[in-house]
């Protein structure tokens, strides 16, 4: 897998030569780093924590067993919340994508894809993942949500129209 720095370095060759691109190339990578991902999470999960499968996990152990498991991967801590209308927050403070104070824009874009996919395949169903909060913006936290492609459309539509993504989560809903 790749690694912090080798990430850097990609975000850097990217943003340098092919700046208009290099956000989407990201995320596409990502997602399909995804799968090698989840199955280092089937390989680690009953070494480390005791569950055979991934199914097993209940909701109220999700967010200490995929933190750490994000943590023993390099990727930093990720905390699981439920935040309401079938979304999942998912928040770092140490998020290793993030480059603290670089951008205007959240810039996890290849952490985005991943989590998409690895998350869809914990769910069983195709999910979206947006940052909306980044380290790289000099925010506390990265935050990603994650919820079914259809509301973080509604979301997204809601950010381009000025509203914040808690705005934009609560419009959504209704």
């Amino acid at each position: 897998m790749i690694g912090p720095s080798g990430l850097r370095a990609l975000h850097a060759s990217l943003l340098g030569r092919a700046p208009e691109q290099a956000l989407t190339v990201l995320q596409e990578a990502g997602y399909g780093a995804g799968a090698d991902l989840y199955q280092a999470f089937v390989s680690w999960l009953p070494r480390a924590t005791g569950f055979a499968k991934p199914e097993e996990i209940g909701a109220a152990q999700l967010s200490a067993v995929v933190s750490r498991f994000f943590e023993h991967a390099g990727w930093g801590d990720l905390s699981v919340t439920s935040i309401g209308g079938g979304t999942l927050a998912l928040d770092s403070t140490t998020w290793a994508e993030a480059e603290v104070g670089t951008a205007e824009q959240p810039m996890c874009c290849y952490s985005a894809g991943m989590l998409a996919d690895f998350f869809g395949r914990l769910s069983g169903e195709p999910v979206a993942v947006m940052e909306v909060e980044c380290r790289s913006k000099s925010d506390a936290r990265c935050r990603f949500l994650t919820a079914v492609p259809e509301r973080l459309q509604r979301v997204y539509e809601g950010l381009t129209q000025g509203k914040s993504y808690e705005e934009a989560l609560q419009a959504a809903e209704g």
